[in-house]
């Protein structure tokens, strides 16, 4: 199997009051079956925010380019995934970028969300609920860090 490298940004989003948005993950990707937070690869000329914005709009339907993002982690992870482009599957190290963004004029009910083909369903959640969810390791590591588990 080959491998790949990628260096990934991800977003902790959170609602005005508090809640966390996490999606389910389809069986094809990084991280099967389990509940993630919003994020993708880095395009060749982007910049960590740029592809931020764009992935946590391509993947959600939510615009955060009006809101501060913060880096609050540097990490790795490995997974198998399926190319979209050719149906490969491969082995990929990547490089994740973690940023917070707190939509600080919506609560969750107020923001609309269109998930992507990548995830069967979201749910905005309260920080306790993730602990009963299914996670991917960067995530466990990531929500531990900040105190959410």
């Amino acid at each position: 199997m080959r491998t790949i490298e990628r260096d990934i940004v991800s977003g902790v989003i959170l609602s005005k009051d508090g809640k966390l948005i996490l999606a389910h993950k389809n069986d094809n990707g990084v991280y099967p079956g389990c509940w993630g937070i919003f994020g993708g690869g880095i395009e060749k000329g982007e910049n960590q925010r740029t592809a931020l914005n764009r992935e946590v709009l391509e993947e959600s339907g939510i615009d955060i380019s009006k809101y501060p993002a913060v880096l609050v982690q540097e990490s790795t992870g490995e997974s198998e995934k399926t190319l979209k482009e050719t149906s490969e599957r491969v082995f990929v190290k990547m490089n994740f970028f973690t940023y917070k963004v707190i939509i600080d004029d919506m609560d969750a009910n107020s923001i609309k969300v269109t998930i992507d083909h990548e995830h069967i369903e979201y749910n905005w959640f309260e920080i306790p609920e993730i602990k009963s969810l299914k996670l991917p390791p960067p995530s466990i590591d990531l929500f531990k860090k900040l105190g959410y588990l």
